[in-house]
């Protein structure tokens, strides 16, 4: 009864295995979490505060993929460099653009984060095909 116990626990919080990331508790959260996921090259965690359609999800691979194909020394670069927010401008109370930059490569870039499914998440059909 025990072991079937322990399977039963095992098979429960695997499933559950999303709940690894907390919820962002606003559209600054979101975005903020997905860039630093991004920039360290944690597309899982990335994955987890974008809205997920067709779309995001291909983008996002097609990020990723350019990603990996990076010299480890580029990578590193974006792993350790911070997140400098140009401006925060609510487009609506359920929209907002994040302009940022990171201290690597210093470049403006832009994602959206809305609020859908009672959740604040990137959309990155704004960010121009993943142009991040």
């Amino acid at each position: 009864m025990k072991y079937l116990l322990f399977i039963l626990s095992l098979v429960f919080f695997s499933c559950n295995s999303n709940s690894e990331y907390p919820p962002a508790e606003n559209a600054f959260d979101a975005g903020r979490e997905f860039i630093q996921s991004y920039l360290k090259g944690d597309f899982k965690k990335a994955n987890f505060y974008m809205l997920q359609d067709a779309e995001n999800i291909a983008i996002l691979k097609k990020v990723a993929a350019i990603y990996k194909t990076k010299p480890e020394e580029i990578k590193n670069q974006y792993r350790t460099a911070s997140m400098n927010i140009n401006s925060i401008e609510d487009i609506s109370p359920t929209e907002t653009i994040i302009n940022y930059a990171n201290s690597y490569d210093n470049v403006a870039h832009k994602v959206k984060v809305i609020f859908a499914n009672g959740k604040w998440l990137v959309d990155l059909k704004y960010t121009l095909n993943g142009n991040l």
